[in-house]
């Protein structure tokens, strides 16, 4: 079976040489030799070239001789859930929706410390002695042990105007 260190090196040795803030995201590797290598970017998204040049380096320093293998080198896709700490870094400003181990919160990721997450919520609700409702901040800190998934939420159309 093909070595998940000696994958990650080949994949991090190109990753350094593009420096342009692309950052491994995950690499599986199944026992069918079916190399999966996903890579996010602290800002904007992944090119075609910089994953055909990672799958590159990769392809051209295993040997298909000794062992055969599949090879696919993606971006992790905007539906993804996140998973390292600078996919929750490069989110902070976006909405998410964390789905907990006690139920969900969605809002604005607000911050990312390793050990937590802050979620900045806004709902309309009474105030007492107004006639009208009123938009309400609140700031949920989540334990990152609480947390089961969180993903970006994926918003189409035109944006309200306020």
């Amino acid at each position: 079976m093909i070595n998940k260190d000696t994958v990650t090196a080949l994949a991090q040795e190109r990753i350094d040489e593009l420096d342009s803030g692309i950052f491994l995201v995950e690499i599986n590797i199944s026992p069918t030799n079916v190399i999966n290598i996903e890579l996010d970017k602290l800002t904007g998204g992944v090119t075609i070239q910089e994953c055909v040049s990672v799958s590159r380096n990769v392809e051209h320093n295993l040997d298909r001789e000794a062992e055969d293998f599949e090879l696919s080198v993606s971006s992790a896709g905007m539906d993804r859930p996140l998973r390292v700490a600078k996919q929750f870094e490069k989110n902070i400003g976006n909405e998410v929706r964390a789905v907990l181990s006690h139920g969900s919160v969605e809002g604005e990721l607000l911050s990312y410390d390793g050990e937590k997450i802050v979620i900045q919520t806004v709902t309309k609700e009474k105030i007492e002695g107004r006639k009208k409702k009123e938009e309400v901040l609140r700031q949920h800190e989540v334990d990152m042990n609480d947390v089961k998934e969180v993903k970006r939420v994926i918003k189409f159309g035109n944006p309200k105007k306020k």
